[in-house]
């Protein structure tokens, strides 16, 4: 069976990632990956925190005990929106979004509300300052 760094760069090389492209995808606002660390998780010299590790095993849609190689069946979890041969998210902004949404499970039902409530009126308020969307 592989391990976590020979299960990390398979799978990245199976989407056609260089390892900038993948630090890129993983990094959200403050929280940034550095190809480097990329780069030396794949050569087995550092390996990422829990979060990061929890991260990863989301962007490539794996269980943890599949990306650090110890089992060799893994639990897909079906995109019914997903279309042949493309990746999870359509671009780099759906993919940040996807890690947002995934972010929010930490926090309660009700601030999660609040969280979509905010992002709603800042896009509405952006849309309508670019002269895009009327009132409603």
């Amino acid at each position: 069976m592989a391990n976590f760094s020979e299960m990390l760069k398979n799978l990245r090389k199976e989407r056609g990632l260089t390892q900038e492209a993948l630090a890129k995808a993983l990094s959200i606002g403050d929280f940034k990956i550095s190809p480097s660390a990329v780069g030396m998780w794949e050569q087995g010299r550092r390996e990422p925190d829990f979060e990061t590790l929890d991260l990863i095993a989301d962007f490539f849609n794996v269980d943890i005990d599949f990306l650090l190689g110890k089992t060799d069946k893994t639990t897909y979890i079906p995109n019914p929106n997903k279309r042949k041969d493309e990746s999870y998210a359509k671009n780099e902004t759906e993919k940040k979004l996807l890690v947002l949404c995934r972010k929010a499970n930490d926090v309660s039902e009700e601030e999660r509300e609040d969280i979509i409530n905010l992002f709603e009126n800042t896009i509405d308020l952006y849309l309508k300052a670019k002269g895009i969307k009327g009132d409603e």
